[in-house]
């Protein structure tokens, strides 16, 4: 498999593309739905804990993944597009399913426009959706 373009993704966001990231990243891209540290050790299960939550922790920073309260207790990561900053107006909403416990980026959805009062300072967003995924609801 050509890892050239897993390392031009890393590089492009300023992380050096040791072994163990690719690896972590590779690992990422392949989730169809957003996912956790937990599923990360569960995947990578010879990978020293405390290095994949570095790993992430620096992946976040540098914006290849985004981060997601779904209100589940377990904080949820997803890859981000190449041209997101995660910045106010790259945020997206995303669906959390309240029978299988997946969550999803609604990419397509964009977090609707919210007036603050006067000094308000906006940092992020968090809007989620709740129900039932396709799946579950039985309606695929």
């Amino acid at each position: 498999m050509d890892e050239q373009p897993y390392v031009q993704q890393l590089e492009a966001r300023g992380i050096r593309p040791t072994a163990l990231r690719l690896l972590a990243f590779k690992t990422m891209t392949a989730y169809p739905q957003a996912f956790s540290l937990s599923n990360l050790e569960e995947a990578l299960d010879t990978v020293d804990k405390s290095t994949l939550f570095r790993t992430i922790t620096l992946f976040h920073k540098q914006h290849l993944i985004h981060s997601i309260d779904d209100g589940s207790g377990s904080i949820k990561y997803s890859v981000c597009s190449s041209d997101c900053m995660c910045r106010i107006k790259d945020l997206h909403a995303h669906f959390s399913c309240n029978k299988c416990r997946r969550t999803f980026c609604m990419k397509t959805v964009p977090i609707p426009d919210v007036e603050l009062p006067q000094k308000f300072i906006l940092s992020n967003i968090n809007f989620v959706l709740k129900g039932l995924c396709d799946k579950c609801s039985g309606k695929m």
